[in-house]
């Protein structure tokens, strides 16, 4: 008879821990989800888009998983040490407490070194004495790769076709089919640790003693303490606003500069439903806004890494559907995003279908444009000039903008409903242009600027006079319809509209009434607004931080703060969001989601400005 797992044994007996009982821990490379009962349960190695090691988040069988917990009945509590993205899971038992500190070192190493991508789990027991047990039970290839696993001395070899993987310990591990395992107590001040690495033909399996495993443990501490040392961010929420920091820089590959919107694949937006996407890319108008946020924050360095991957990789190619930039790219720059999915996995909670890749990649969605070009007009301002090259870029898009702004695309929110004419998309094409008119008057850069402001004021034009709905007396989500759309939600936050514009105060007040609940914000009604898929969704966490964005810039402060305080109350018990809130008030889609945490970033900044 097959051994029971024990990682399915959550609160409840339920299979799957909710999507916000996790921590993240990573590498700049890639990153692990830890669950608050010790479970590693989603790692994909060696980057953000390979094929997952364990999984067990969109399977509970056949996903794969790192257990480690104590065996006696315990309850948990999980922080991160202080200014660190180094995550400890506590355990308190009757006989004792012990914690589980989890990190993957920040290498600054070349060569075979700087692939090592070693994840480090330290087992301490800080009073009494607690038996514990730990798991390995990788499934390479998203569960799909068989894998053999052989003992060499005292390391623990995974050897599948693709990739093969070492775990050391400081306890003695035993082969248990394809799993490895190892049961062991510890008393008062003792420790164990477990390392797992990628290896390769010219990296050989390494032990990590435990003066090791203390070094690295200092060395990753004293990385993230001393990157975040360099906020210029004091205002009131610091412990908010430098978690969003800590977890943007998570998000960010090194070794090319890319900021992915999220580090997982097919987190359901809605339990049981179908709007599972695979998030693990660069989406242009995701990082673009990381690098806003980032940038107020004073973090140029990772803002200059961005604009580094735009000019090698984003910058205008052979003109496509999609125009002459995709909306995402892959982490090394890539375009090939084919969507597939996995039908062995079940998905999490049943939610299925697991998907990998991402045919949106292939939408018309214009308001990257604006998105980008805004960034870049910001780096510009903020951090170090563009170059002549760069600027020759921009002027591309922007000609190219000048002549497509007025095509239906599939908007902002990626419907597959068909093309319609969305307001949003109108309106950041105006920032494309606008920004770029700045850029041109304040550097005196050669540009086509007669044309450029024609252009940019038909689009004002355009959007005043079919964006508007008398009979909603707002903004809609697009010409000919009546729908609101909390995307407009950006018109004054882009300085398109005067934030008391009383035509800006009542579309204000027909998104209260229609699309907030409590302060938080529903991105549309899919019922009004048909996108092509089954199901309904939570409300939309960005969405509820434009919110507060806008009620401050309205001089609704008192409001705003209201909203921004109920906020904070929904992040997980470490800070951290996915992209929705459902009903009851759980996370839910791709986590953590890299487009609410900068979102948090800049309300934070901009309500503190406001109240003095």
């Amino acid at each position: 008879m097959a051994e029971t797992s024990f990682c399915q044994d959550v609160p409840g007996g339920a299979r799957y821990l909710p999507i916000a009982e996790h921590g993240l821990i990573g590498d700049l490379r890639s990153v692990a989800l830890v669950g608050t009962n010790g479970t590693i349960d989603w790692y994909c190695c060696p980057s953000f888009d390979s094929p997952s090691v364990f999984g067990s988040i969109l399977d509970a069988e056949r996903g794969g998983c790192f257990e480690l917990a104590a065996t006696v009945p315990a309850k948990t509590k999980q922080f991160y040490f202080p200014d660190t993205n180094v995550l400890i899971t506590r355990f308190f038992t009757e006989d004792g407490v012990g914690e589980v500190q989890d990190f993957m070192p920040i290498t600054g190493e070349t060569g075979c070194e700087a692939e090592r991508h070693r994840l480090i789990r330290r087992v301490l027991c800080v009073r009494g004495s607690i038996p514990f047990r730990t798991r390995v039970a990788p499934r390479f290839g998203y569960g799909a790769e068989p894998h053999t696993l052989r003992l060499a001395g005292d390391v623990a070899v995974f050897e599948s076709e693709k990739l093969s993987l070492g775990l050391t310990a400081t306890v003695p591990l035993e082969v248990h089919g394809p799993d490895a395992r190892a049961d062991f107590k510890l008393g008062e001040g003792e420790a164990a640790v477990f390392a797992l690495d990628q290896l390769g033909a010219e990296v050989a399996p390494r032990r990590c003693p435990h003066m090791e495993a203390e070094e690295q443990f200092c060395a990753t501490v004293a990385y993230w303490r001393r990157w975040l040392s360099a906020s210029k961010y004091r205002g009131r929420w610091r412990e908010q606003v430098h978690r969003s920091a800590l977890t943007l820089k998570l998000l960010t590959y090194a070794p090319s500069g890319a900021i992915v919107a999220a580090p997982t694949t097919s987190l359901p937006e809605q339990l049981g439903g179908e709007r599972n996407w695979d998030y693990r890319y660069v989406w242009v108008r995701d990082a673009a806004f990381c690098v806003y946020a980032l940038l107020r924050l004073g973090f140029t360095g990772e803002a200059k890494a961005f604009m580094e991957f735009v000019t090698r990789h984003v910058s205008p190619g052979d003109s496509k559907p999609s125009g002459p930039l995709q909306i995402m790219y892959g982490i090394d720059g890539r375009t090939d995003l084919a969507e597939r999915e996995l039908a062995h996995l079940e998905g999490h909670h049943g939610s299925a279908p697991v998907r990998v890749g991402n045919s949106a990649a292939e939408q018309l969605q214009l308001d990257i444009y604006g998105a980008l070009i805004d960034s870049i007009y910001l780096y510009d301002k903020w951090a170090e000039p563009v170059s002549s090259d760069q600027w020759d870029d921009v002027c591309e898009l922007v000609y190219w903008v000048c002549e497509h702004w007025d095509q239906p695309d599939e908007g902002v929110w990626e419907t597959r409903g068909g093309r319609k004419n969305f307001l949003y998309s109108r309106l950041m094409c105006w920032v494309a242009i606008e920004r770029a008119i700045r850029m041109a008057n304040r550097r005196g850069l050669p540009a086509d600027l007669i044309r450029w402001r024609e252009c940019r004021d038909t689009i004002y034009r355009r959007i005043h006079s079919r964006g508007w709905s008398e009979t909603r007396q707002a903004f809609v989500q697009h010409e000919g319809s009546d729908v609101l759309d909390a995307a407009v939600l950006m018109m004054p936050l882009s300085k398109f509209i005067a934030p008391t514009d009383p035509k800006w105060l009542s579309t204000l007040d027909a998104l209260t009434n229609d699309l907030v609940s409590d302060s938080l914000v529903y991105r549309y009604d899919p019922q009004a607004s048909p996108d092509g898929l089954r199901g309904d969704e939570g409300t939309f966490s960005i969405c509820s931080f434009w919110y507060v964005e806008a009620m401050v810039h309205a001089g609704r402060v008192d409001e705003a703060r209201l909203a921004f305080e109920k906020m904070l109350t929904y992040a997980n018990h470490l800070g951290l969001y996915a992209e929705e809130i459902s009903q009851t008030g759980e996370q839910q889609g791709n986590f953590p989601q890299a487009f609410t945490h900068l979102a948090l970033i800049s309300a934070a900044f901009n309500l503190d400005r406001a109240l003095g």
